[in-house]
C-alpha cells in the first residue's frame, strides 16, 4: 500500500518484469514489488539492485510488521530480520545485515493465526489509523530518500502522539 501511494504520488506506472519476478517503477529511485511468495522476496530485489548496480546500505525495505502496534513506523538502517521472512530473504541474498528497512505496524497476530493476519484485511474500525499510517510510512520514505536516513528516523520514529 505504501509503494503504490508513492507510485500515485510520483504519477508513475508499475511495470511487470517476468525475468525479475516482480513489479517495479522508476524515477529518480526504483520502488520495486516482488511478485514471488515473501519468504523469496530477496530474489527480485537482489536481482534488480545487481542490474541497476545499487548497493545494500541504498536499498529501504518497506515491510509489515506485528510485532509493532497499528500505525507503528520504525526505521532501521540494520539489523536482524527479526523473525520476519521476507527480510531474512534479502539479507541471505545480500549478504548483509546492512540493509535500512521501514518496519509499519500491523498489530499483534493472534496466537494460531499469524499467517491469515498478515494477509488478511484491516478492520473497517482500523481503516482510519490504516489510511494514516500509509501516508506517514510513504512521507518517511520520501524523507529518507531527500534528507536521509537518520533525518528520517528521526522524524518518523516517533508516533505523532509522541512528538
Amino acid at each position: 500500500m505504501v509503494l503504490d501511494r508513492l507510485t500515485a504520488d510520483a504519477n508513475l506506472f508499475w511495470d511487470y518484469s517476468e525475468k525479475w519476478g516482480a513489479a517495479w517503477a522508476r524515477s529518480d529511485v526504483i520502488l520495486i514489488k516482488p511478485a514471488t511468495f515473501m519468504n523469496r522476496s530477496g530474489q527480485p530485489i537482489s536481482a534488480i539492485a545487481n542490474f541497476f548496480k545499487i548497493a545494500a546500505e541504498e536499498i529501504l525495505v518497506v515491510l509489515d510488521d506485528f510485532a509493532l502496534p497499528l500505525g507503528r513506523l520504525r526505521l532501521r538502517a540494520q539489523g536482524s530480520a527479526g523473525g520476519h521472512n521476507g527480510l531474512e530473504s534479502v539479507v541471505e541474498h545480500f549478504g548483509t545485515e546492512a540493509i535500512p528497512r521501514l518496519r509499519i505496524g500491523i498489530g499483534a497476530a493472534p496466537l494460531q493465526g499469524a499467517t491469515d493476519h498478515v494477509l488478511g484485511r484491516f478492520f473497517e474500525e482500523e481503516q482510519s489509523v490504516v489510511d494514516a499510517t500509509v501516508r506517514r510510512a510513504a512521507d518517511a520514505v520520501k524523507c529518507a530518500i531527500d534528507k536521509g536516513l537518520i533525518a528520517a528516523m528521526n522524524l518518523f520514529n516517533q508516533t505523532p502522539e509522541e512528538k
